[in-house]
């Protein structure tokens, strides 16, 4: 296992970069664990039956990648010995180093997470649903990290209009990780430019959620859980609370995902 050194950045945060290898690096943002009210309230505009009922959650700490994978850290890790199956190195429809991989399904995402936890000797994998929610919401109550509205000056989306508020440009295609401001944790691309897979099996509402922050895996379905919308879609389904569900083997060029990695177990 590589030494981990963690670093601290303008915005205070706690940080390390993996080491992908041929200058391809991966930045890691300490989470510090907490409570939040998951899901929206009922008052929230344009909200989903989906988002409900609100429930408190208490998530552990952990780290999650500052932006979503890009193709070239795909790249870097696809190179690697294989552990189940392999992998296309530019899977890609938007082609660039610095934008996320898409065009990826399930099993891809899970092959990676393995190769990236044997080559540095850390746990990756997925993030909870609930865990991506407390990630990006950072501590805000409000429809979006940045408050109550949305603009394509703050993300990538399809330009529309949320709840009154101005309309902007659909770029029509995903943009260079790191392109908006980040949240209060100090992650970008939590809203918009690409979906986001998490490890839930995908649920109707949250009655019976779990409330300790891990992946709600009852439910056998072959849809699974995606957050945070991408550039094809409107505002509303690009808002914090805002869920998707899908299969598993679907790809798509507004489909791909973050990895989180497992603080180490204190003795």
């Amino acid at each position: 296992m590589a030494e981990l050194t963690i670093k601290r950045s303008i915005r205070t945060a706690q940080y390390f970069t993996e080491d992908l290898g041929n200058g391809v690096g991966l930045d890691m943002v300490l989470i510090p664990g907490g409570r939040f009210l998951m899901g929206s309230p009922k008052d929230e505009p344009e909200r989903w039956g989906t988002e409900g009922p609100q429930h408190e959650v208490t998530v552990p700490s952990f780290f999650m990648g500052r932006y979503p994978v890009t193709q070239a850290q795909w790249k870097a890790i696809a190179q690697k010995r294989k552990s189940n199956r392999k992998l296309e190195l530019d899977p890609s429809g938007f082609n660039g180093a610095d934008r996320p991989v898409e065009n990826i399904e399930w099993d891809d995402i899970v092959e990676f997470c393995a190769r990236l936890s044997r080559e540095t000797g850390r746990e990756y994998r997925l993030p909870s649903e609930a865990e991506w929610e407390y990630a990006c919401r950072a501590g805000t109550t409000t429809p979006f990290h940045f408050g109550e509205m949305i603009t394509t000056e703050l993300a990538n989306y399809d330009g529309s209009g949320y709840n009154g508020g101005p309309e902007g440009k659909s770029r029509q295609e995903t943009t260079p990780v790191g392109s908006f401001p980040a949240n209060g944790f100090g992650l970008c691309d939590m809203h918009g430019n690409v979906w986001e897979w998490c490890a839930d099996h995908w649920h109707e509402n949250y009655e019976g959620a779990p409330a300790d922050g891990s992946a709600w895996l009852e439910n056998q379905s072959k849809l699974h859980i995606q957050r945070g919308g991408s550039w094809l879609n409107f505002p509303r389904l690009c808002r914090s609370a805002s869920r998707n569900g899908d299969n598993l083997a679907f790809r798509h060029d507004f489909y791909g995902f973050r990895v989180l990695c497992v603080l180490p177990r204190t003795p």
